[in-house]
């Protein structure tokens, strides 16, 4: 996705005139371009149907359109508020998203059980996405560097309940390349020229200097990328950009500099032919195997597609492990016992209390004296040397443990468990829901103080705590707020 840069200084107007000749159905494209995007959805598969979703949708007033050649993709004809402002949204069942990254993450063709990277992760939607076509099988390695925009990719990951997905802070550009993936995937740094329905139209402006780094980093990233691919494995480059500086120009120089070939982009919606030319400049001819899409076609935003196969190198990789019972960490203190212990004694509560029967697919393992919950076969950090990189997650943190030791599963665990729970469960009433989210404790008849699950209408919402004064919420804060904002519940 498109990321500003400090790079401000001497800043140029962007003329989008200077496209018309490689826009034939110009005065669509302008039209587009001026009005408000509509608001697009995918649906997260696995947890709900799609109809169930929608079914749930339509009944508080929304008028929703399956979106042509995009499966599980719908757009928000009309409504009674934004989609974003409802509990399916706040349960994860939903996931707000262009119609035009849509298109990338199929395009790769992932299977379950492979092993794939996205270099530029966050905010994570095209790496959700590659999750759900997998079948939560398989190991997607997200990669990001900006910390701020690493706290919004593992909210995301957290609140869709992906297991099967690694996140790791790194610079693309110095990723260790150890290990070898089947699929790569570089959602390049670009100057966001597909996001001016944003701006009313306008371009973002960016500096000289801006576009100078930018199609140097796009450079550097590809580079990468098919380096750290397996023979015969697939790299997709995307931007959200026009510019052919920044699109056919980095293809084309790669395609001639790497051991790679460009696999013609065969798109079920529609689309432009990539350039083999512009101003003068000539890229190779290949390119016209690569997808454009512009406003008008989708009405959404702008995209570049390209794809690209490895062709050459090693095909021995014996750089991928099991994911150990304790997550590798320099200030870790715990050992493969003391591991093995937390994770029984999780186990353990998740049963007795909460009756959960745990999913086959289901690892375990900890870090920091929490049990973090993941269904990822294999990963390759075990492999890589130490530098410029860190691990953060892997999966979700599922089960915390207070200062006596006992188990306390994470509000995540409990909202994606849902209906696995059959004991330790509290159903509330809508006054009741309130309360509890303004901090007051609700009276309850139950058998035992200690952790429950709270639930609304069929849907788990987190936990809460029995106690001498009552029932309360253990939602975290900004949560609870989040919930109480939305017209279902208020």
């Amino acid at each position: 996705m498109a990321r500003r840069s400090s790079h401000r200084r001497q800043k140029s107007s962007v003329d989008l005139t200077r496209y018309r000749t490689i826009i034939p159905d110009w005065t669509q494209f302008v039209d587009a371009g001026s009005r408000p995007e509509p608001t697009v959805f995918r649906v997260r598969a696995g947890r709900l149907t799609p109809d169930e979703v929608l079914g749930r949708l339509e009944r508080q007033g929304f008028v929703l359109r399956p979106l042509e050649g995009q499966p599980m993709f719908y757009a928000v004809e009309a409504g009674p508020g934004p989609v974003s402002m409802t509990l399916e949204h706040w349960l994860g069942l939903l996931y707000v998203q262009q119609a035009s990254t849509g298109v990338a993450a199929p395009l790769l063709d992932v299977q379950p059980g492979q092993r794939v990277l996205d270099l530029c992760a966050a905010p994570g939607g095209k790496t959700m996405h590659l999750a759900e076509l997998m079948g939560g099988q398989g190991c997607v390695v997200a990669s990001e560097v900006d910390e701020r925009r690493i706290r919004g990719l593992l909210g995301n990951i957290y609140r869709l309940g992906h297991l099967n997905v690694v996140v790791v802070a790194s610079d693309g550009r110095t990723f260790p390349e150890e290990a070898k993936f089947d699929r790569v995937l570089v959602d390049a740094p670009c100057s966001g020229e597909g996001t001016l329905r944003r701006r009313s139209g306008t371009a973002p402006n960016q500096s000289k200097s801006f576009l100078r780094y930018i199609s140097q980093l796009q450079r550097q990233l590809l580079h990468k990328a098919v380096r750290l691919t397996k023979p015969g494995g697939t790299v997709l480059y995307v931007t959200c950009t026009f510019a052919p500086e920044e699109n056919e120009a980095v293809v084309s120089d790669i395609l001639r500099e790497a051991p790679v070939e460009l696999e013609p982009v065969n798109l079920q919606v529609a689309h432009a032919p990539g350039l083999t030319s512009f101003q003068g400049e000539m890229f190779d001819s290949r390119l016209e195997g690569a997808a454009r899409i512009y406003p008008h076609h989708l009405d959404s935003g702008g995209l570049f597609i390209a794809r690209l196969k490895r062709l050459d190198g090693d095909l021995t990789d014996k750089n991928w492990s099991p994911v150990p019972k304790t997550f590798p960490d320099p200030e870790s203190r715990e050992d493969e016992s003391g591991s093995e212990k937390l994770v029984q004694g999780a186990l353990s509560d998740l049963v007795e209390r909460y009756g959960i029967d745990p999913d086959p697919e289901w690892r375990w393992t900890v870090r920091g004296g929490r049990v973090w919950l993941h269904a990822a076969g294999e990963w390759p950090l075990s492999s890589w040397k130490e530098g410029p990189w860190r691990p953060i997650s892997v999966g979700i943190r599922a089960v915390d443990f207070d200062s006596r030791g006992r188990a306390r599963p994470t509000n995540d665990l409990l909202r994606i468990a849902n209906k696995r729970i059959k004991e330790g469960l509290i159903d509330l009433t809508r006054s009741e829901l309130q309360l509890l989210l303004h901090g007051d404790p609700v009276a309850v008849d139950f058998p035992r103080r200690g952790p429950v699950a709270l639930r609304f209408e069929g849907d788990v919402l987190g936990r809460g705590a029995v106690t001498g004064e009552g029932l309360k919420s253990e939602i975290p804060k900004a949560r609870a707020q989040d919930l109480t904002r939305l017209g279902s519940i208020v």
